[in-house]
């Protein structure tokens, strides 16, 4: 059987199905990945964005952030988003977990997004913890960094630099998902980045099929039930076409 069609099987006889989504979700979006050819960090020192050199010299990460970041705020959601919004509405997913911080799955309109490294579409204070719009404060940026007009502390974009955990909150979440999932589908991610590449694991030893639905090679292919080599804004509309069908 074709393994699309066998996860649209799977799909449509479970209640609880989770998706954990990285960077190849949003490629066909026009938003780079940060470590493939002409990712982010082939054009900017990593280590620029690290939350010790961040607290260091604000000034010049906030500057990096508007000269690379910004101008990703225009992206708009590709079918691939648009198809797990869409399964959400069908009943056929329960939650997305994403590795990205574009905020497209729910511009897609997908609901229940946990966000294991935050959304570039705001920045936070430190602080006070007060919440401002990034576009916004990106177009007060005069060279040095935006300050919190409550409280006046140094803003940071909402974004997990290297060298902090993730959100406790967010990442409790998502193991909730993963250790009740029925099926859990990796879309786009090579399943490089720890801990969000240890989620399919954690599913699949509490009895989860593992999907893995990625162009390129990912670290658990092995641990794979189903392994769909395509496009995912191809894959996982066609996905949808053949759940939809099975209703």
């Amino acid at each position: 059987m074709d393994p699309l069609e066998a996860l649209a099987k799977a799909l449509a006889r479970s209640d609880c199905n989770v998706a954990l989504t990285g960077a190849g979700i949003s490629t066909p979006s026009g938003i780079p990945d940060f470590r493939g050819p002409g990712g982010l960090w082939s054009r900017v020192d990593p280590d620029k964005f690290d939350i010790s050199y961040f607290r260091r010299r604000p000034d010049e990460v906030w500057g990096l952030f508007v000269e690379h970041f910004i101008p990703l705020l225009d992206a708009k959601p590709n079918p691939a988003h648009v198809a797990l919004a869409q399964l959400e509405e069908m009943g056929r997913l329960c939650a997305v977990i994403t590795q990205n911080i574009d905020g497209l799955h729910q511009a897609a309109g997908s609901r229940n997004v946990v966000e294991l490294h935050g959304n570039m579409r705001y920045a936070r204070c430190p602080l006070c913890g007060e919440y401002y719009d990034m576009r916004e404060t990106a177009s007060r940026f005069d060279g040095s960094a935006p300050r919190c007009p409550r409280c006046g502390s140094v803003l940071k974009p909402d974004v997990v630099f290297f060298g902090e955990e993730l959100p406790a909150d967010a990442f409790r979440l998502a193991l909730e998902y993963a250790e009740n999932a029925r099926v859990f589908i990796v879309v786009g991610s090579s399943l490089y980045v720890a801990p969000a590449n240890q989620l399919p694991l954690v599913a699949k030893r509490n009895g989860a099929l593992l999907a893995i639905i990625n162009m390129g090679p990912t670290e658990y292919d092995h641990e794979a039930d189903l392994l769909i080599r395509a496009r995912v804004e191809e894959a996982l509309p066609r996905l949808v076409g053949l759940v939809r069908a099975l209703s």
